[in-house]
């Protein structure tokens, strides 16, 4: 049976806390959206009809300014196409990269009681995640 993530586990979490926190950071972030979403009973959103795709587009909205706020800007992002390498049964739907000048700024966007809010709307669109930090590097030229 396929294991499916939408929030970090207390461990990875503290693995990402206990990494540097004064340096830029970038998240690759690789989501597949539910056909439905699926809203708790009594949010405004239940019971609309919307799409999983729709639900993080809401998301993206509601939480867009707060992530502008803390310096986070989107550095690459992607429709999936197909897996070339890796199980055959993850067909993300779509990817991208966060950059954030530290996770100082990430912390803050988390912590903000208005992206609180907003962060329904990603649990309510995704039936499967992965959220990735990685140290960004140089880019151009060749692999080595």
């Amino acid at each position: 049976m396929a294991k499916y993530y939408i929030d970090p586990s207390a461990e990875n979490f503290q693995a990402f806390k206990d990494l540097p926190r004064n340096e830029p950071i970038h998240m690759l972030n690789l989501l597949r959206f539910r056909e439905h979403a699926e809203y708790p009973e009594g949010h405004e959103h239940h019971g609309n009809g919307w799409s999983g795709q729709r639900a993080y587009r809401e998301y993206g909205k509601t939480s867009g300014p707060i992530f502008a706020g803390v310096g986070g800007t989107i550095v690459w992002r992607g429709s999936f196409q197909t897996m070339v390498t890796g199980p055959d049964d993850k067909d993300w739907h779509d990817g991208f990269v966060a950059q954030y000048p530290n996770s100082g700024a990430f912390f803050e966007m988390i912590k903000n009681p208005d992206y609180q809010k907003a962060v329904v709307n990603r649990t309510a669109a995704l039936i499967d995640s992965r959220l990735m930090r990685f140290k960004p590097g140089q880019s151009g030229g060749g692999f080595g």
